[in-house]
């Protein structure tokens, strides 16, 4: 085997911050790429190797196929050679669609779909049971169950149970030599008047023949002429009446009830899916929840009358000429709703007029501001109504937002959010689940966890002939849900929509997904697999790592997790920092030979030389506590949480144990609420929060959505910036303004590329190409704006200084160096000034968010709140965010941090931690207090791997 299968060999990779380096990676391998943030991981894993195996896979299809797959430029790197198919598996988002679920996106919902629709069984949806279709030879078979000279009727039911006169379909009926026609089980002539009561319920059946029935061949050919008359003018349905016993049995082509007459369709895989109109619920099309008035958003104040405002849709035009509010007035007057009652004093029928309008037409005039007179006899639309309607139809965003604030997302009340119409969830699989024997609809299936689904899908019971159908279906669905499962993913149902997932959990369900796949030969490209995962699943996701390397593919993991690169087969240390002082490859082996070398960071942490040390002591706060009562979002279980304030707090919890629901959703939304004073109803109890005067959610969203965003402007540091620069002699001379150094508006930008840098070209069919401005090439702004210097520097040469260079260059001015010490000091130094938002990872956004925030006084009563800030982080650099953090607590406010690393959680004053499971086995406080208090308790599994931690670092103390 020569070097290139065995290796995928890089020569001269100079991608970003790469320096030219040449490595050689082995195949078949779990390797793992580590190394301080910013130090070029991605870099070679992403943008050189995965982009590059990406290229070639682009460029082998036509060129009609390529203008579909996006930008693929060849990456700044002499070769590649060995190079196998790339699969990238990021952290991006699993979808933004509403209509996406975690079973949909694991293809899992498809395999039940096709299970359902061969070996599932329709039961009556008015509870008259199990109901099925027959084939016409199977009809007549029963009918040769009579004896000889039974008299039979063969019948057509064409109404079955509506009003209505029918003289049309009569007349019809005659025309077709229809002869006698059944209404409500009495026999008539179609020559006879037929006269019916328009508001009564009718039954109609056709009379297709009248039989004295015997077993032979020209009797059986007449009932099977006319059960195909039947057939097909009664939407395939045919009674057949004995006269002898007065019975009547019902046959159908398609699945149908033989009591009320229920009927389903042909059993297919789209009739289960709810993104196909056949099986979609009708109500909210298939999405399972429907925005709404909410009445306590409308009405916040019920103390209030309608007209002192009291509706908050109204409340600005009370008492004018305005056409909606004078047909307000005409509706209330209607139903005797008195304008001057407050809203609490009206009974709940007056308030559902006001929200839903009038049951029948009103006669009413309107007169507008011109004094023209509008006389109308209609029904009028409530004020719920009115805003439902217009959100629907308005073109305008902001009109949209507007009614937005008076609505809320709640549960479809016609699917009950399982998305699919009654007729689809009446078909059904016999299971045992729980020592329980169950009849489970495909909804109520994918509403179960991953675990239960397993069960019940092992222990489905079918018939003989089914189990050979649904052999393979079954096969493939076992398989997809174990690998759910062994990614630690076993809290999660089908049925969770997958844009309330987390990075990290979508991209195990891709993992997931792939290794489905089975694939060999191949290159996956992983960001940090390990990010929102317990330590108690880590172990798992390695397995499954491994087992993915065993099928013959390359691994290459960008990771930070200490497990993760002890389990390694070969890592790699990229640095020795970051930025302009990384692009390295510092180290290179097995784990051992990294921890060796005296030159690798992450080695020396791996070995224990350097560490992040356990605190002396634990604050004690300022004893004011802020209290959760009630919490019931997703899984918590009606849970009471206490936050202790001035305190440094840790979340913890294994995966879907409730972290995310507590914090982000209930103490987050419900604080914010009400420190904000909005019209909207917290959704729990909360006591204490006259202790805060201001929570902040420090996220990983970028913080930008285009190239024109950077740390500095964010930072506000450019405002400053741009200051010094029309302060200078130069730019007085001339007459130029602070606005004339920014690139977002005329004047001293390049207008030839609006400020960018770069232009577009659109290339058709191939991908579109940014050049460089050939103007101002690249710079941004006009060669007049560059001619302006600051200690012989322009405004662009300063947005391509680092944050460590632009320190030393801004050292003599207070505002400027203040605000990019605090991006050095969270760990930063390394970026750009105008580094491009876009550019930026999803860890150094919420850090340039930190910066900003640090800048500002210390209250001693704001609230902090972030969610996994060590996403993405190096221990070293964890270290500099530990340090923050505390600076932040001793400056009196509060952090609260949900968290899974155990160097952060083992510095924390306070922890809560949350389980005892995933899903709707978690929702509960298992263990509070400091990290000393919580590994005394055996019931936490934090306690469990926090304990060995502190004993290895209290020694160090020691």
């Amino acid at each position: 085997m020569n070097e290139e299968q065995k290796y995928i060999i890089v020569k001269g990779a100079r991608e970003h911050n790469l320096k030219n380096i040449n490595i050689s990676i082995p195949k078949n391998q779990l390797v793992v790429i580590t190394g301080v943030s910013g130090s070029g991981k991605s870099s070679l894993a992403f943008n050189t190797i995965y982009a590059e195996g990406r290229r070639r896979y682009v460029e082998s299809l036509s060129a009609y196929a390529r203008q579909f797959l996006g930008n693929s430029e060849k990456p700044d790197v002499d070769s590649i050679d060995g190079l196998s198919p790339a699969i990238s598996i990021d952290q991006k988002t699993t979808s933004n669609n509403p209509r996406s679920t975690v079973g949909t996106v694991t293809e899992i919902y498809d395999y039940l779909r096709l299970l359902y629709a061969r070996v599932g069984t329709p039961y009556c949806k008015n509870g008259h049971g199990e109901i099925s279709n027959q084939t016409l030879k199977e009809m007549i078979k029963q009918i040769q169950t009579l004896k000889d000279e039974t008299r039979i009727e063969i019948l057509a039911p064409i109404v079955t149970s509506k009003k209505g006169t029918y003289q049309d379909l009569l007349a019809q009926l005659k025309k077709e030599n229809f002869l006698r026609v059944k209404v409500d089980n009495k026999i008539y002539t179609l020559d006879e008047e037929i006269e019916l009561n328009k508001n009564m319920r009718h039954d109609i059946d056709i009379v297709i023949d009248r039989i004295v029935f015997k077993n032979d061949d020209v009797t059986i050919s007449r009932v099977h002429d006319a059960l195909e008359v039947a057939l097909e003018h009664s939407n395939e349905l045919a009674k057949v009446t004995i006269n002898d016993t007065n019975e009547t049995w019902l046959f159908s082509q398609k699945y149908a009830c033989k009591v009320c007459g229920f009927s389903l369709p042909n059993l297919e895989p789209r009739l289960f899916s709810f993104n196909a109109p056949a099986g979609a619920c009708p109500e909210c099309k298939g999405v399972g929840v429907r925005l709404e008035v909410d009445e306590d958003l409308l009405m916040p104040d019920m103390s209030l009358s309608i007209n002192q405002g009291g509706i908050e849709y109204y409340k600005n035009i009370v008492n004018t000429t305005n056409l909606e509010w004078q047909k307000l007035q005409v509706l209330c007057h209607h139903y005797l709703i008195d304008l001057n009652l407050p809203l609490n004093k009206l009974t709940k029928e007056q308030i559902q007029f006001i929200m839903r309008g009038s049951k029948e037409p009103i006669n009413y005039s309107l007169t507008s501001a011109n004094g023209r007179k509008y006389p109308n006899y209609d029904y009028i639309e409530g004020v719920a109504t009115l805003i439902e309607r217009r959100y629907i139809e308005t073109t305008s965003d902001l009109a949209r937002e507007y009614y937005r604030k008076f609505m809320t997302q709640r549960i479809c009340v016609t699917c009950k959010g399982s998305r699919l119409n009654e007729d689809v969830l009446s078909v059904k699989i016999h299971t045992t689940l729980k020592d329980k024997k169950q009849l489970l609809n495909i909804s109520e299936l994918t509403k179960l966890d991953i675990e239960e689904s397993l069960e019940a899908i092992k222990h489905i019971q079918l018939l003989p002939h089914q189990q050979e159908i649904a052999k393979l279906v079954l096969v493939e669905i076992n398989k997809r849900l174990n690998f759910l499962i062994n990614v630690g993913l076993n809290y999660l149902s089908l049925s969770r929509n997958a844009q309330t997932l987390s990075g990290g959990e979508s991209q195990r369900i891709r993992l997931a997904t792939q290794i489905g796949a089975q694939l060999t030969g191949v290159l996956y490209v992983l960001d940090e697999p390990s990010i929102g995962l317990h330590q108690r699943d880590n172990n798992k996701l390695i397995a499954t790592l491994k087992t993915m390397r065993d099928l013959g593919t390359t691994l290459l993991v960008v990771e930070h997790d200490e497990d993760t690169m002890l389990a390694a087969d070969w890592l790699i240390d990229i640095g020795p920092k970051a930025g302009i002082h990384g692009g390295k490859v510092v180290a290179e082996g097995t784990p051992e030979e990294v921890m060796a070398n005296p030159k690798s960071i992450t080695g020396q942490y791996l070995i224990g030389t350097k560490y992040i040390e356990l605190p002396h002591t634990r604050r004690s706060g300022n004893g004011q506590v802020l209290e959760i009562k009630n919490a019931t979002v997703n899984n918590l279980n009606n849970l009471s949480a206490k936050f202790p304030l001035g305190k440094f707090i840790c979340i913890t919890g294994v995966s879907g144990s409730g972290k995310s629901s507590l914090i982000n959703e209930v103490l987050y939304n419900d604080l914010h609420k009400i420190l904000m004073k909005k019209n909207q109803k917290p959704n729990s109890i909360i006591k204490g929060y006259e202790n805060v005067d201001k929570i902040i959610a420090i996220s990983q969203e970028p913080i930008g959505r285009t190239p024109r965003s950077n740390p500095a402007t964010y930072t506000s540091v450019f405002d400053d910036i741009r200051d010094l620069f029309a302060s200078s002699p130069e730019a007085k001379i001339r007459g130029y303004t602070k606005s004339r150094f920014s690139f977002n508006v005329p004047g001293g930008r390049c207008e030839r590329c609006n400020g960018d840098g770069v232009i577009k070209i659109s290339m058709h069919f191939l991908p579109d190409v940014y050049v460089a401005c050939e103007v101002c090439e690249g710079k941004r702004y006009n060669s007049e704006t560059l001619q302006v210097k600051w200690k012989g520097k322009n405004i662009f040469d300063v947005l391509e200084m680092p944050v460590e260079t632009a320190l030393e260059f801004f050292a003599n001015q207070a505002k400027i160096y203040k605000k990019l010490s605090v991006l050095e000091e969270v760990g930063l130094g390394y970026i750009k000034l105008g580094q491009q938002a876009t550019e930026l990872s999803g860890g150094e956004a919420q850090r340039i968010k930190l910066a900003a925030y640090l800048q500002k006084r210390a209250t001693g009563k704001t609230m902090y709140i972030l969610d996994e800030p060590t996403t993405g982080l190096h221990i070293d650099d964890i270290k500099k965010l530990i340090k923050v953090l505390n600076k932040i607590v001793d400056n009196g406010d509060t952090v609260i941090v949900i968290e899974h690393n155990l160097e952060v959680i083992k510095v924390a004053d306070y922890i809560i931690d949350l389980g005892p499971e995933g899903g709707k086995y978690g929702g509960k406080i298992i263990a509070t207090g400091t990290p000393e208090q919580v590994i005394k308790n055996e019931n936490s599994y934090t306690g469990e791997f926090l304990k060995p931690i502190i004993a290895r670092d209290l020694k160090r103390l020691k």
